[in-house]
């Protein structure tokens, strides 16, 4: 079974520190500031209505629907979690279909090419690459969004502590059954 990362909605404010922490700690020249909005590409979407606020994020799924339809293999179970190897993605799409939670995005830049003719002949064209959470695998102190978050809403479940709280709420279960019974 695979961590992952859980928000609790009851918690949430709707402050998207969690989507800001998450998009500064993947930018690829690592300043620490959001300096454009081509910068901003967060790992996790909040979601926010009259009804609720909550980031939504990979769930790291054992099934992991979205790496069962990649037809390239780039999304694996690799490391403890599920991740996507870019080198092999081609933005295709097809795991943003997959995914129940609508946690999979495909991003298009615009990146230098080079033609193997020199610097003289470099042109910009598009490329698309899958993006999910993958829960700060980069840094030791694991996801960003958990450690930002300042109402507590955000939370990494390992496996065993997922473990504990079933068997917490069959137990309770049981006992609310026999109170009731008494």
């Amino acid at each position: 079974m695979n961590r992952f990362v859980f928000a609790d909605a009851n918690k949430c404010i709707g402050c998207r520190t969690c989507e800001i922490a998450c998009a500064i700690s993947h930018q690829e020249n690592n300043t620490g500031t959001l300096d454009s909005t081509e910068c901003f590409v967060p790992r996790l979407q909040l979601v926010k209505n009259v009804n609720v606020s909550t980031p939504v994020m990979c769930r790291q799924c054992d099934d992991a629907p979205c790496a069962q339809v990649c037809p390239n293999n780039a999304i694996v179970h690799e490391d403890g979690h599920i991740k996507v190897i870019q080198s092999r993605c081609i933005g295709c799409k097809t795991c943003v279909i997959a995914c129940p939670y609508g946690a999979m995005n495909v991003v298009t830049e615009m990146v230098e090419e080079d033609n193997g003719h020199g610097a003289l002949f470099k042109r910009k064209v598009p490329r698309s690459r899958a993006l999910k959470c993958d829960l700060c695998a980069h840094q030791a102190g694991g996801p960003e969004c958990v450690r930002v978050c300042p109402t507590g809403a955000i939370s990494i479940i390992n496996p065993d502590e997922l473990k504990q709280s079933s068997q917490d709420k069959r137990e309770a279960a049981a006992l609310s059954a026999l109170a009731i019974n008494l």
